[in-house]
């Protein structure tokens, strides 16, 4: 009988039971198998057994059912992000100059990427370009509670380039919103500014929201730019690998 086994042998059985079941059903058997779902060990021995308590893990994680979920939820929220499908999924488009074009790295008088999984980029004219997504939580699989009680963190990051033949501009903004989509918190950058005749390096930066109080229910992302020029074509910033995450 299973109310007969060892606390930690019954652990270790339930651990092998997929996440979602162990709180959908295993949770309403009894009081003992509510008990050990509710608990820390069951979760610290799914998170060892799938490789999640590896150097992201907090070791002294409150919740360690949301830190698993969390984990194996973690992926980039910005849909293409570095342009493979033209301008999908990118919203409110501000077309200044002769407006956005997508180019194939590394462009001229550019850099290749850090990363060889990226090809393309996103390149502004010679006025003002701006573009947004707005990611839904909900949709995304962030039940309200969760964003609610855990807050996890929110992790914002963008890529950006000069050529080295131009100067430009470039700023980003992120916003966590409310269900009628109020502002509960914001990142703004300066306006970043790169002088003519820059080494085209690539340029990685992020935000990092936390402690943001109940409320949120989606995540608004805008970047863009423009050169300092005002060549007619495409010399202004580049952009890519836009994304934002939820982190234990």
């Amino acid at each position: 009988r299973m109310e007969s086994l060892p606390e930690a042998v019954l652990i270790r059985i339930l651990a092998s039971i997929p996440a979602v079941d162990l709180v959908l059903v295993c949770r309403l058997v009894c009081c003992q198998w509510k008990n050990l779902v509710d608990g820390a060990a069951l979760w610290i021995l799914k998170c060892q057994q799938e490789g999640l308590t590896g150097a992201e893990a907090e070791e002294d994680a409150e919740n360690w059912q949301n830190f698993y979920f969390l984990s194996k939820k973690k992926r980039n929220l910005i849909k293409n992000p570095c342009g493979e499908e033209d301008f999908q999924d990118w919203g409110e488009v501000e077309n200044g100059g002769d407006g956005w074009k997508i180019e194939e790295l590394p462009g001229d008088f550019g850099k290749e990427f850090p990363s060889e999984e990226v090809h393309k980029y996103f390149v502004t004219s010679y006025d003002w370009c701006r573009k947004s997504q707005v990611i839904d939580l909900r949709a995304e699989g962030y039940w309200e509670e969760l964003m609610d009680t855990t807050q996890p963190k929110i992790v914002v990051k963008d890529w950006y380039a000069g050529r080295s033949d131009a100067g430009c501009l470039y700023e980003l903004c992120a916003k966590l919103l409310s269900e009628h989509e109020d502002v509960v918190a914001e990142f703004k950058s300066e306006t970043i500014a790169i002088p003519q005749d820059n080494d085209a390096a690539w340029t990685e930066i992020s935000h990092t929201f936390s402690n943001y109080g109940p409320g949120v229910r989606f995540v608004r992302f805008e970047h863009g730019g423009q050169d300092t020029l005002f060549w007619k074509g495409w010399y202004g910033v580049r952009v890519t690998n836009s994304s934002v995450t939820l982190e234990p």
